[in-house]
C-alpha cells in the first residue's frame, strides 16, 4: 500500500510541530485511569499470500496466477486497559471490516499476436475482527507520544461461501469462515484537552491456509491462500 507512508507523514509532521509548541500538558488524567474507551476507523488494503499447486501451469495451462490486493474500510470500538505502567496497555478492538481480494489466472494466448487470456476471481468478505494487542508507548513529550503495537486477531467472515453449493458453470473460491492472524504496527498519539487522537499503521498476516479445496476449476490450481492486509486507522479515545 504505497500511499500509506506519505499519508502518515502528511498528517504527522504538522501535528508534531503543533504539539511541541504547547506549554501545558492536555488531558493529564489519561494515564491515571485504568480503562479508556474510544472509536477507531480507517481503510485497509487486503490481499492473499498465494501458493499455486506444483502442476498448476503444466496441468491446467496457466502462465501465472496472481493475487491482487484491493482497498476496503474498517470501523471498531476500542477498550484500552493500563497494565501497571502508563507505557504498557492492552487493547481490545472489536471491529467490522469490508475487504475485497482479486485472483487473476493468466493463460497463454491461443495464437500468435493475441494478448494473454486471463480470468478474474473477486472474493468479498464482511468480517467481524477481534484484535487483542499490546501497546508499548513512549513517555509523553508534551502532548505527543509514539508507540509500537503487536498481538493477534481472531476473524469471522460473515460473507463466507463455505456452505454455498458450488456453481459448475461459474465456479467461485470458497474460504474458511474463521481464522487467526498476527498483527504488528506503529502509531502516534496527540493529547487534546478532553480526548486523545491517534494515527496507526499496522500489518496483519494470516497464520493458516483459508482455502477450501472443493475441486472446482478455480480452486484446483491453488494450494494455499493466507490472508494479509495493511490497515491505516485514526482513533479518538477518552475515558473514565
Amino acid at each position: 500500500m504505497r500511499f500509506l507512508p506519505q499519508l502518515v507523514i502528511t498528517f504527522t509532521f504538522p501535528l508534531i510541530s503543533w504539539t511541541q509548541h504547547q506549554r501545558l500538558e492536555n488531558y493529564k488524567n489519561f494515564d491515571k485511569a485504568l480503562m479508556q474507551f474510544g472509536v477507531q476507523m480507517g481503510i485497509n488494503n487486503a490481499g492473499f499470500n498465494l501458493i499455486p499447486t506444483l502442476d498448476a501451469y503444466s496441468k491446467y495451462g496457466y502462465k501465472s496466477i496472481q493475487a491482487k490486493s484491493q482497498p476496503g474500510m474498517t470501523i471498531g470500538m476500542l477498550t484500552s486497559i493500563k497494565i501497571g505502567s502508563p507505557v504498557l496497555r492492552f487493547r481490545l478492538i472489536p471491529t467490522f471490516s469490508f475487504q475485497e481480494r482479486v485472483i487473476n489466472y493468466y493463460s497463454n494466448p491461443k495464437s500468435l499476436g493475441e494478448k494473454d487470456v486471463f480470468n478474474e476471481e473477486r472474493i468479498n468478505s464482511s468480517n467481524v475482527d477481534i484484535p487483542m494487542l499490546l501497546q508499548f508507548r513512549t513517555l509523553r513529550y508534551g502532548n505527543f507520544t509514539s508507540y509500537f503495537i503487536g498481538g493477534g486477531q481472531y476473524s469471522i467472515d460473515l460473507q463466507s461461501s463455505i456452505d454455498k453449493t458450488q456453481n459448475i458453470v461459474d465456479p467461485f473460491i470458497k474460504l474458511k469462515k474463521k481464522y487467526w492472524m498476527g498483527q504488528a504496527g506503529i502509531g502516534v498519539e496527540f493529547f487534546a484537552e478532553y480526548f486523545k487522537f491517534g494515527m496507526e499503521v499496522k500489518y496483519s498476516q494470516g497464520f493458516q491456509n483459508v482455502l477450501i479445496q472443493d475441486n472446482s476449476a478455480v480452486s484446483n490450481p491453488l494450494q494455499n491462500l493466507r490472508n494479509n492486509a495493511w490497515i491505516f486507522t485514526i482513533t479518538f479515545e477518552g475515558g473514565l
